[in-house]
């Protein structure tokens, strides 16, 4: 099998790509430093199929050394065919592997190894072979044996049968062939094991689907009913098919003594082996799909909600929803720096609505509040009603925007929020968390556990582990994509940088703290345990404001610089002019990008970026994303009406839809078949993202249910 040939195909790339891609993660090189700035060399593969390419190589040569485990195994057996090798050599996934290793594996004893064990392999050879030429019970007379415990003919039959059985249970060629199928025309169903019994599974209490057109959420879901014993699930298989299928290749000669003997053990072989088996890998296969599935939805939720623009220039207000304990608040300047925390009780059961208001009042006017960042949890919906009066008797310029705090109290009792704040309480640490959630989303997240950030669906039911890489490279990808300030980035915003492990980020830090700030680029040279490799990896990401080199403040990569500053001498310019906002008209300027870049010795689209760099200098991407919508008043869930148009914020996607923030606290689900009819969509991202801003219908609301259906297709 050859690896590159199968991610060439699977990532829809040359074969040239991929063999350069191979050799440079091979090298040790980061896929977002592949990704921006080994773009001749794979042909300007993107950090997505990179990822792909990373985890199916890893797949594929774990595939390989197994193969070679499973060959070795069987020849050491003495069994290994050259026609088994060939198929063993060409198998493309590990299930067909593992298919095909089964009758050589060592086995626990089963009903077919006590029959062997009594001796009465031969009785089954002749019943496999089709060659008897009188009833089987005559035949079995020579295998009753006391001495091994066969006392009668049906005992010697009944173990040729489990022999058999089990002999075509384990033949690969069948097993792939029953797979197959009953993937094509069975169907998951599940059953109440309490029809009475009120639970949020009621809709899978009786409920049969084809698993071939199974969708992911709905497979997550009878999973976790099924783990919560409140359902019993199986799949039901074309049955009389496949015993026809299996007749059809066993029983090749109708000799009437051995065909019904073969039928009723290919049927035993079946029922009481294959079937369950196979029912086991397919539950399996469909419960990682689905996760798959839902760990990508999730990772592509986390990218926008990452890469939401930041709210520079404000100085907001964080503030923490809560009941008993008050609403802790925390005053934020501009650079993200506390200036100020406070408690107040505008909630049940202190209401302290008009002390509340009072000191919120003189906070805004000490500080010249203009945005309060109001957490989305317990006791949003009561602390916003109090924020609405608020901006409506103070007469000033004041907006809120209700935030999504989770993982907010995870962070807040970190060790992590303790060494940034070791003065404030875990509930202050939080509102001061909301707060820069909103002036900088990327640099607060990138505190918190992806995992914990909770975008997606079924969360807590998908592989943990898978999940955390899934999202781990997520956050690298946004994080690299957007670079950060060398001298303002927190250890973990560092730690999340190509080329830079958390006990490197954590030296830059103490660096930063012993020696002042970074000069340049090239004096990270100086930190501990950085060296040339960690060096070419993360330099690039890393900006220096004001630093001696203007370069530094860019994306263009330090192994750029000398031929940067011969394009820049020949057109009369200096890396200084690019201070003030870039260098405008040098694309145009440029002409044929591939004379230029083969003048200056570097490639056309690393030519392409660095112009793009020139012109914008540190060019942020989250800046061309969707604001966040602000607020001065709140609509009640009960102020809804069918028929009302909204504006509302992308909170959520799943499978089945968008859920959208519309401001009544509530989010309202957008059915996928509500979301667009331009165009056939099999999946809502395919129109919607986490942070888009859209205009919704109101359809109905149930009050009671708390539930709102939108529609995003005008009437």
């Amino acid at each position: 099998m050859e690896i590159d040939r199968i991610l060439q195909e699977e990532i829809k790339a040359g074969l040239w790509q991929v063999q350069a891609a191979v050799r440079l993660l091979d090298e040790g090189n980061t896929i977002p430093f592949i990704a921006r700035y080994r773009k001749e060399a794979t042909g300007g593969l993107n950090d997505e199929q990179l990822r792909l390419l990373g985890e199916r190589l890893f797949y594929l040569r774990n595939l390989e050394e197994r193969k070679k485990q499973v060959l070795a195994a069987i020849e050491e057996q003495g069994m290994l065919t050259g026609k088994l090798r060939k198929q063993i050599e060409e198998a493309r996934t590990l299930v067909v592997v593992e298919d095909l290793y089964r009758p050589f594996r060592p086995k626990r004893r089963t009903r077919a190894t006590v029959a062997r064990e009594k001796g009465l392999e031969p009785l089954a050879d002749l019943i496999r072979l089709q060659r008897l030429t009188k009833p089987a019970l005559e035949e079995a007379e020579r295998f009753v044996s006391p001495e091994k415990e066969v006392s009668t003919p049906k005992e010697a039959l009944e173990g040729a049968m489990d022999i058999l059985a089990e002999a075509i249970s384990e033949k690969a060629e069948y097993r792939i062939a029953i797979r197959g199928l009953t993937a094509r025309q069975g169907k998951l169903v599940s059953k109440a094991k309490d029809a009475q019994a009120d639970t949020v599974f009621s809709q899978y209490y009786d409920y049969e689907e084809p698993i071939r057109r199974l969708a992911g959420h709905r497979i997550l879901a009878v999973d976790r009913g099924e783990k919560q014993k409140i359902l019993t699930v199986r799949i039901t298989a074309p049955e009389d098919q496949i015993l026809a299928y299996l007749e059809k290749k066993i029983v090749t000669e109708e000799n009437p003594y051995t065909a019904p003997i073969l039928r009723k053990a290919a049927e035993d072989g079946y029922r009481r082996l294959m079937g369950p088996a196979i029912e086991r890998e397919l539950r399996g296969s469909l419960t990682q799909d689905a996760q798959e599935k839902a760990i990508g939805v999730f990772g592509k939720n986390l990218t926008q909600l990452l890469m939401q623009p930041t709210v520079s220039g404000q100085t907001v207000l964080g503030w923490d929803p809560a009941f008993r304990t008050g609403c802790k608040l925390a005053v934020v300047d501009a650079t993200g720096k506390v200036l100020d925390t406070a408690v107040i009780y505008p909630t049940p059961p202190q209401n302290k609505v008009s002390e509340a208001k009072a000191l919120v009042k003189k906070l805004v006017e000490k500080y010249g509040i203009t945005l309060i960042s109001l957490g989305n949890g317990t006791a949003s919906r009561e602390s916003e009603q109090v924020i609405a009066e608020l901006i409506r008797e103070l007469g000033r310029p004041l907006q809120y925007v209700i935030v999504n705090e989770a993982g907010a109290s995870v962070y807040s009792a970190s060790k992590l929020a303790a060494e940034e704040f070791p003065l404030l309480d875990v509930g202050q640490r939080s509102a001061a968390s909301i707060a820069r959630r909103l002036q900088d989303p990327l640099s607060e997240l990138v505190k918190i556990e992806p995992g914990s950030i909770g975008v997606g669906q079924y969360q807590h039911d998908v592989n943990q582990k898978k999940l955390g890489e899934a999202l781990s490279g997520v956050v690298e990808d946004c994080v690299n994509k957007v670079g950060v300030d060398l001298n303002t980035a927190s250890v973990p915003l560092l730690s999340y940088i190509s080329g830079i492990s958390r006990p490197v980020a954590k030296n830059i830090v103490a660096y930063r703290e012993a020696h002042g700030k970074f000069p340049d680029r090239k004096t990270l040279l100086k930190v501990p345990k950085l060296g040339p490799k960690a060096y070419e990896q993360c330099a690039g990401f890393l900006r220096v404001q004001g630093g001696e080199e203007p370069l530094d403040a860019t994306g263009v990569h330090p192994e750029s610089y000398p031929a940067v500053k011969a394009l820049l001498k020949q057109w009369g310019l200096d890396s200084k002019d690019i201070k003030g906002g870039g260098i405008t008209g040098l694309k145009k300027r440029a002409g044929s990008l591939a004379k230029l870049a083969e003048s200056l010795g570097i490639g056309e689209m690393t030519l392409a970026d660095i112009l793009e760099e020139l012109e914008k200098p540190g060019r942020d991407p989250r800046e061309e994303m969707p604001k966040p919508v602000l607020r001065k008043d709140v609509l009640e869930m009960s102020d809804l009406k069918e028929g009302m148009i909204l504006k509302g914020t992308v909170r959520n996607v799943t499978d089945f839809g968008a859920f959208v923030d519309i401001g009544v606290h509530q989010d309202g689900l957008v059915h996928i078949s509500k979301i667009t009819d331009k165009k056939f969509i099999r999946h809502p991202l395919e129109a919607v993202s986490v942070g888009d801003v859209v205009e919704v219908q109101v359809l109905s609301v149930d009050l009671l249910r708390k539930r709102i259906q939108l529609s995003m297709v005008p009437n």
